[in-house]
Formats: structure tokens, sequence, C-alpha cells
């Protein structure tokens, strides 16, 4: 349909109506992924306060973590089935209150089997959050201010990851573990009100079919995948570890096979056929390696070389989250009239660089140059994550778009997973190598410093294996709303 309204360009009072309309649901969909994002981090900072709490060991207290991320791996594939059967707003309310749910029943956990089981309860919720979100977000922006809008959206999910540290480490210190999962509960009640109010109705679609083998095979092959990725990282050839990897390789396999076969796939595969599309997450998953392994890594260095406190730690590393949340909104403008090319291409250059510095690590290197690598690597991350998720999706057909957010969910906790236990893994083997070089009689400081050097080397490797990768990616050609009779409604946004 068209009117002569519709070929008129927008007027900057249009432009602030649509800024209006979409800006109630996007910080609806952001409060919630800013509550999912900073409970992935805050665990992590207090497993020893929990290990003596319960009086457990540590392998226990892991299975908090590992049950975790199990139930996140197995829903997300379900994420795209379950928004076209029952309806995007309901199916993220009621993810917004199971994931709030099982938060309170965490804080309230008296032993460490009540806190593993409550911490699946919160995977179950928290795993459809994002990809429902970001898929929302992606249908309520007009094309050509999508770049714009994914960038603020992607702020919670670069700046959590650094903040969640602090917060952890002042409520363990000075109030109580209970609170890092309390402090959910009222997040979790604001998220809801504002997705109830403010989030579009959609409604469920009238022919859903449901992928019956595919959802029995994905979750078993993402959660065992994820499960001997967790057991590797303490020993590659235990029981737990190959039977993890060979049950879920094999899951993987069956089930990339039938997704390729069925008219009505779990996951949409077949995107993958879409050079852009491939080559854009191939990067993203650069990105989120070089992320996580640099959250992982740089902890670790200033607590076990440097010897700051888990409080400290956070303070030091929050820069590169400021940094990363101001080129968040730079970045996403430039997207919408440059594309993602050059905006990848700069930006995982910036990102190697600060890995290179953090290779030249030593007992002795000052804290303002740790820092000063954390604020490069926050530029280089601002600048490249969301235009690239944003590419992923502009490269996908519109009406798979609530399909393609869960895939790509999938696979990056899957890559992520592998990343982290990988790096681990080669940070012990190259520091036990050091450690050999030097002998008994050596200070083992210096081979684990050594190590922290190979590591962080080799992520600055892969991600100049990236950066060659970003000279070759195409500005997809975006679709509009209106060419598929998907144009959104101003009144639809606000919840009409």
């Amino acid at each position: 349909m068209t009117s002569n309204a519709a070929t008129k360009p927008p007027t900057q009072e249009g432009d602030t109506f649509s800024l209006k309309a979409i800006l109630p649901p996007l910080l609806a969909i952001i409060v919630g992924m800013i509550m999912v994002i900073l409970d992935s981090t805050v665990v992590n900072n207090a497993v020893p306060k929990l290990v003596e709490y319960f009086n457990t060991d540590l392998k226990t207290i892991q299975w908090a973590i590992t049950g975790y991320t199990l139930a996140l791996s197995a829903v997300i594939p379900l994420a795209g089935w379950m928004t076209d059967k029952f309806g995007s707003k309901r199916i993220f309310l009621v993810t917004i209150v199971l994931f709030t749910l099982g938060s309170v029943l965490c804080g309230l956990a008296q032993s460490p089997e009540q806190l593993i089981i409550f911490r699946i309860i919160q995977g179950l919720g928290g795993g459809m959050v994002a990809p429902i979100g970001m898929a929302m977000v992606f249908k309520l922006a007009p094309p050509e201010r999508r770049g714009s809008i994914m960038g603020v959206l992607g702020i919670p999910m670069l700046m959590a990851p650094a903040f969640g540290p602090v917060i952890s480490g002042y409520l363990v210190d000075y109030v109580s573990w209970h609170w890092i999962f309390i402090i959910n509960l009222p997040i979790g009640i604001v998220a809801f009100i504002l997705g109830k109010k403010y989030l579009p109705k959609t409604e469920p679609q009238k022919s859903t079919h449901l992928d019956i083998l595919g959802m029995c095979l994905a979750p078993i092959a993402f959660a065992m995948l994820a499960y001997g990725v967790s057991e590797g990282g303490t020993d590659w050839s235990s029981t737990g570890a190959i039977a993890g990897l060979t049950i879920g390789g094999i899951a993987l396999i069956l089930f990339i096979v039938v997704e390729l076969r069925q008219k009505y796939p779990l996951l949409e595969l077949k995107v993958f056929k879409s050079s852009d599309f491939t080559r854009g997450i191939i990067l993203t998953w650069i990105v989120q390696m070089a992320l996580f392994g640099a959250t992982l890594m740089i902890p670790l260095y200033l607590q076990n070389i440097k010897g700051y406190t888990a409080l400290h730690t956070g303070w030091i590393v929050m820069p590169q989250a400021l940094c990363a949340g101001l080129m968040m909104p730079i970045s996403g403008r430039l997207f919408d009239k440059i594309g993602a090319r050059p905006l990848a291409f700069c930006g995982l250059s910036v990102i190697a660089t600060a890995m290179f510095i953090l290779s030249t690590v030593t007992v002795d290197t000052p804290i303002w140059m740790v820092i000063a690598a954390v604020c490069v690597m926050g530029l280089g991350m601002g600048s490249t994550m969301m235009p690239l998720n944003t590419h992923v999706l502009n490269s996908a057909p519109r009406h798979l778009v609530s399909r393609v957010t869960p895939l790509t969910s999938a696979a990056q906790q899957v890559v992520v997973s592998f990343a982290v236990t990988g790096l681990t893994a080669y940070l012990t083997s190259h520091t036990n190598t050091h450690m050999a070089t030097i002998g008994k009689t050596g200070n083992p400081q210096t081979a684990l410093v050594a190590g922290f050097g190979d590591t962080f080397l080799l992520t600055a490797c892969i991600v100049c294996v990236g950066i060659a990768m970003s000279l070759i990616l195409r500005k997809p050609k975006i679709q509009q709303a209106e060419n598929i009779g998907e144009e959104v409604d101003p009144a639809m946004m606000m919840g009409h």
C-alpha cells in the first residue's frame, strides 16, 4: 500500500515520535536482559564464599554454575517455536517470572543440592530472555534506525559482565551471598511491569508445526556438549568429558541432519547457506571468544599474580564496560550509515592491539598498563559486537528472525563454553611447560604469568583471523517491513 506520506522522507517530528514509541518496550527488554546477564557473572565471584557457607567442596558448588549453563543451553533452541506458538510477549513475561522465582529460591537455598536445583530453574527462564528480546527489538526497529537501536540494546550485554564482579564482590564481602540472587527480585518485578505495559501484543501463529525430533535432539546436543566442556575443564580424559562430548557430538550431527530435512525445523540451519550470515556469525563468535576469554583471564591475573581482592578486581575491569558503553550508540549510528565491514575491521584491530599488550604482562607490570589495555579492549568490543549482531539478523529473511536469534544464541553459548574451557586448558598446559623449564627452584608465579602471556597471545592471533575475515563482509540487502506485510503500528509498540 502506497501513500504520499509513505513516499516522503521522515520528518524530524516523525523521527522523534518513532523513537519515543520504541523506547518503552526497548527499556522493558533491556531491564530483563540486564538481570539475566548480570546474574551469569556474579555467581563466579561468590564461589569461595558458597563453598565455605555450605561446608562443601569446589566441585559440588561448580555444579551450581554447570547446572545453570546446561539449562540455558537446553532451552535456547525452543525459543523460536514457543514464540511462534504462544506469542513473544507472553513467553518473554513467563521467562522473566521463572527466572525471578529461581533467583529468590537460590537466595533461600539451605543446601548445595537445593542451590543447584534452583539454579537450573533460573537457567530455564534466563535462556530465552536474550533471543526473544533481540528478535522483538529487531522487528520493532525501523530498518534505517536498526543499527542505532540494536546498539542501545547491546549496552547491557557488554556492561553487565564488567559490573557483575563489582556488585557481587561488594554484596559477598559486606552484605551476604544471599543478596546476589535476591537482588533480582525488584529488577524482575520492574521488568515484568514494563513488559506487561509496553511490549507489543503479538498474536500466536495460526499454524505452528512442532519439530518433535529436533526438540528432543537439540537440548541433548547443547546440554551434553556444555557438560562435556565443563568437565573437560578439569580433565579432558575424564568419563564425564568423554561421555558428554561424544553423546553431544552424535546428537548434534543427528540434529543437523534432521533440521536440514525438516520443512518446519526447530532451528533454521538453512540460513548458513547465506555467505553474509555465515561470515557475520563467525566474526561474532570470535568477538565472544575474546570478550569471555578476557573476562576470565584478566581477573585471574589480577588476583593470582597481582594479589587484588575480588572487589578491587571488579573496579579495575569496570573501565572496559564504560568504554564499551560509550562506543555502543556511536557504532550503532555508524552501522546505519556505513555497514558492518569498516566497524568490524577497526574494532577487531583495536581488540587485537589490547590482547597483544596483555600478552606482554609480567609480575611487575604497572596496573595502569592493564587498565589502559582494558579500556582499549572495551572500545573495540563496543565498536563490533552489536554491528555484527545486527549484520547477522539483517542477513536472514525477516520472517525467520524469531528462529534465527535462538540459533545464534545457542551457537554462541556452545562456542563460548569451548573457548573459555579451551583457553583455561591452554593456560594450564603452558604454565606447566614454563614451570618445567624454570625447574622446581624457580618462582611458580613466573611460570604462571608466562602462561597468561601465551594465552593472551593466542587470543590475539584468533582475533587477527577475524580481522582478515572482516575484509570480505558485504552489506546485506535490508528487507523493509512493508515488503512482507509486517509494518509495525506505533500503537502496537505501546501495547495497545
